[in-house]
């Protein structure tokens, strides 16, 4: 006979919905009196922005935010923007961060196709939203955001975020459901539209516990707030640190120097960054002359980093772990954990090492690479290239009005994440290329990724990127883009033979084009506009 475990009842004692407004709720009472938010001289505490975002929730309830209601946020990382993490899914709206760096005619079409139902927008941008709102021919409601380390610039909205504080606080309450929609993000675009991925409560919730395991964060950090909160809300760090009680500290700007400023000034343990932003730290003059010490705690995302950084970053005193996701994952969902064996390493060793994606974040429940064409998974020999498909709790509800790429996404119960990766004997996952990039020279397969951080070596070379170009003999062989730092000249026979130093001849760039490398929004080199400059060269004799 069996036991009539399925009879247990399921009410409210015994299931909550899970939602990220849950550890704010409690970082009000727990750390209610530590540092929340700094920014220059403005200082909130824990209870302090707890009842900030209750305020600011119960005041876009009363300008008609309810349920489902798309509300969008143009911002850089200030507080106001962090606050609103918390208030508009609080109201039962739906956060739409908008990536500040976009052209008024995208940001115009995400404020359409998101069905957004009012904006609240930085009065510093507010040229950028007119133009928006310009191309659509219509206007939105708008809240203005003042700050006067902007220069207190003048908005143009109906009321102002001081207008939402003044409202009394609304009492906490969470979704009905926890697959209520919580966030909405546009990818960046590298090849068309932006889609919108939708996130829910349950992911948000999840990601940022994954987070704070994963990557083992203290009580308390102090952490600096340079992953720009419009790129998959900031790596759902926003919500992971109220779980911690952790100190956010921001900027505006993420310039060297002003990074290194807030550092020193106040105690930073950790930060996330992309490997951009990691390079410009590195090699600027306002670099401290010594080693951060202790050890800077930092997470690298957005592109494989090219491991000639994260020398560089080792020497600084950037404790540098890379972590790989997609704007459909919430972000972050496999790391690359120090193994003890490689202290023994040489540092370009470690750094090649670090460069990997690693394994699964606590909360992802499988990550696979995958034969497309067998559905297999690819052996463990660090050499066959296969599809990294995804599976767990942190992956998108689908993509916004549009079930056709929702379904090709998820074809076989996986996320496919478009990524071409080999699995080393380790069970480390590393990526070789997007598969659009990977390039097949004589029969042979060539990652540009393994191209680029060789180009990346080169002193005079501070970007680079490497596509396939016609080949009379090959079919197609690398083609490789460079930027050359400032002050810096090389030609390119120079730069091919220093490639063949440390590539198999097959590999090495066939032809070298010197230009500023085109890039989206977020940082990103556009290779799609790369390819088509490679076929427009014609084919290569």
């Amino acid at each position: 006979m069996k036991a009539e475990f399925e009879a247990m009842p399921r009410g409210a004692a015994n299931h909550v919905a899970l939602s990220p407004l849950s550890f704010l709720k409690r970082a009000a009472q727990v750390y209610a009196t530590r540092p929340a938010t700094t920014y220059g001289s403005q200082a909130h505490t824990w209870a302090g922005v707890a009842t900030r975002c209750r305020a600011v929730a119960a005041g876009l309830v009363a300008r008609g935010v309810g349920q489902g209601d798309v509300v969008s946020v143009l911002s850089p990382n200030i507080p106001e923007l962090f606050e609103l993490h918390y208030a508009v899914p609080l109201a039962g709206g739906v956060l739409n961060t908008i990536n500040t760096r976009l052209e008024a005619e995208t940001v115009a079409y995400i404020l359409t196709h998101s069905d957004s139902r009012l904006v609240i927008c930085d009065s510093a941008l507010a040229p950028l939203l007119r133009a928006a709102f310009a191309i659509n021919g219509r206007e939105l409601p708008v809240i203005d955001i003042v700050d006067a380390q902007a220069g207190a610039a003048p908005g143009f909205g109906q009321s102002t975020y001081a207008d939402l504080l003044a409202h009394a606080p609304m009492e906490w309450r969470g979704p009905v459901d926890e697959w209520q929609a919580l966030a909405l993000n546009y990818t960046s675009g590298t090849s068309g539209r932006p889609k919108g991925v939708v996130y829910h409560h349950r992911g948000a919730y999840l990601m940022a516990m994954g987070t704070v395991a994963g990557w083992a964060l203290p009580s308390n950090p102090t952490y600096l707030s340079v992953v720009p909160m419009f790129h998959c809300n900031g790596w759902n760090h926003p919500w992971a640190m109220a779980i911690v009680g952790g100190h956010m500290v921001f900027t505006r700007d993420t310039t060297p120097k002003k990074l290194f400023q807030a550092i020193a000034a106040h105690g930073v343990t950790h930060l996330g960054a992309a490997p951009i932003i990691l390079q410009m730290m590195c090699e600027s003059a306002d670099a401290p002359s010594q080693p951060l010490s202790p050890a800077l705690k930092v997470l690298t995302a957005g592109a494989p980093p090219p491991p000639a950084i994260l020398e560089k970053a080792r020497a600084l005193g950037l404790d540098v772990m890379q972590v790989y996701g997609l704007t459909e994952t919430y972000g972050h969902i496999s790391q690359c954990l120090w193994q003890e064996g490689w202290e023994d390493l040489s540092q370009s060793e470690q750094a090649e090492r670090q460069a990997m994606q690693g394994v699964a974040f606590p909360m992802v429940e499988d990550i696979r690479v995958v034969d497309r064409a067998t559905g297999a998974e690819v052996p463990m020999d660090g050499a066959t290239q296969g599809e990294i498909a995804i599976r767990g709790n942190t992956v998108m509800s689908g993509y916004y009005k549009d079930p056709t790429a929702t379904m090709a996404a998820f074809e076989g119960g996986w996320f496919w994440s478009g990524d071409a990766a080999v699995v080393h004997p380790d069970g480390y996952i590393q990526i070789r290329d997007r598969l659009k990039d990977v390039i097949i020279s004589g029969g042979e397969n060539i990652s540009s990724v393994e191209v680029e951080a060789v180009l990346y070596r080169h002193p005079a070379i501070i970007a680079a990127a490497v596509v396939a170009r016609p080949h009379a003999r090959w079919g197609e062989a690398p083609c490789a883009f460079v930027e050359l730092r400032a002050g810096h000249a090389v030609a390119a026979d120079e730069v091919i033979a220093f490639c063949r130093q440390h590539l198999a001849g097959f590999k090495a760039p066939k032809s070298v084009v010197f230009q500023d490398l085109p890039k989206t929004a977020t940082g990103k080199i556009q290779k799609f506009l790369l390819r088509d400059a490679a076929r427009a060269m014609g084919l290569q004799e």
